[in-house]
C-alpha cells in the first residue's frame, strides 16, 4: 500500500501510529519535547494507551530505532532479491538504496544532528542500540549473501561482511558523494574483498 510519506497506512496497528507518531514529533520539536501526552494527542488516543504500547520513553525510542531499521532493511532484501545471481550488484543496488533512503529520513537527520550538539538528549538513542543495530545488520547480509558461492572461509567472510556494513554506515550519517558514486565505489571494493 502506497502512502504519503507523512500519514501511516490505514490499516497501521496501535504500536505503529505511535512510533509514527513519535517519529514526526522527534523531527518537528526535538526528542527532548517529545512526551507521553503530546504522542497520545498527536495519536488521538489516552497517554495509557500509548504507555502500553511502548511502555517507557527509553522503551519508544527503542521501537523508533527498530522501525526505522526494518526500513533500510527492508530496502536491502529488495536489492538482494534484484540480484539473486550477482552479489557485487546486490551489494551496489542496497548501498544505493539504503543511501538514498538515508538522504531523506528525518528521524536519521535528527540523530545525525544530535552528535553535533543540536539535541543531546537523542545520543543515548544512537550509542546505546548501535552495536545492536550494527549486529541485525550483519546477520541480514550474512544471510542475503549465503547463496552466493564465495571461497571465502567463515572468519574472512565475517570480516568482509563487518566492512561493507561499517562502510556504508559511515556514509550512512556523513555522506561524502551521491548515492550512486558512493555505491559504485563499495561495490567495487566488495568485488575485491569477495572475490578470490
Amino acid at each position: 500500500m502506497t502512502t504519503a510519506p507523512d500519514r501511516a497506512p490505514l490499516t497501521a496497528t496501535m504500536r505503529e501510529r505511535v512510533v509514527d507518531a513519535a517519529v514526526a514529533l522527534t523531527t518537528e520539536v526535538g526528542w527532548a519535547q517529545v512526551t507521553m501526552a503530546r504522542i497520545a494527542d498527536r495519536v488521538g488516543v489516552s497517554r495509557q494507551t500509548v504507555y502500553n504500547e511502548v511502555g517507557t520513553k527509553p522503551g519508544l525510542a527503542e521501537a523508533m530505532i527498530l522501525h526505522e531499521l526494518d526500513r533500510f532493511l527492508g530496502v536491502v532484501n529488495v536489492a538482494f532479491d534484484d540480484a539473486p545471481t550477482d552479489l557485487v550488484g546486490a551489494i551496489r543496488g542496497a548501498t544505493r538504496g539504503v543511501l538514498e533512503l538515508a538522504q531523506d529520513n528525518p528521524l536519521l537527520h535528527a540523530v545525525v544532528s544530535a552528535t553535533h550538539g543540536a539535541d543531546t538528549e537523542l545520543l543515548p538513542l544512537l550509542t546505546t542500540h548501535a552495536e545492536s543495530l550494527l549486529a541485525a545488520a550483519k546477520i541480514v547480509i550474512k544471510d542475503r549473501i549465503e547463496p552466493y558461492a564465495l571461497a571465502l572461509d567463515d572468519e574472512h567472510l565475517e570480516a568482509a561482511i563487518d566492512m561493507v556494513v561499517r562502510v556504508v554506515l559511515s556514509h550512512v550519517m556523513q555522506p561524502s558523494a551521491s548515492p550512486a558514486d558512493t555505491s559504485d565505489d563499495i561495490a567495487w571494493i566488495a568485488a575485491r574483498v569477495l572475490r578470490p
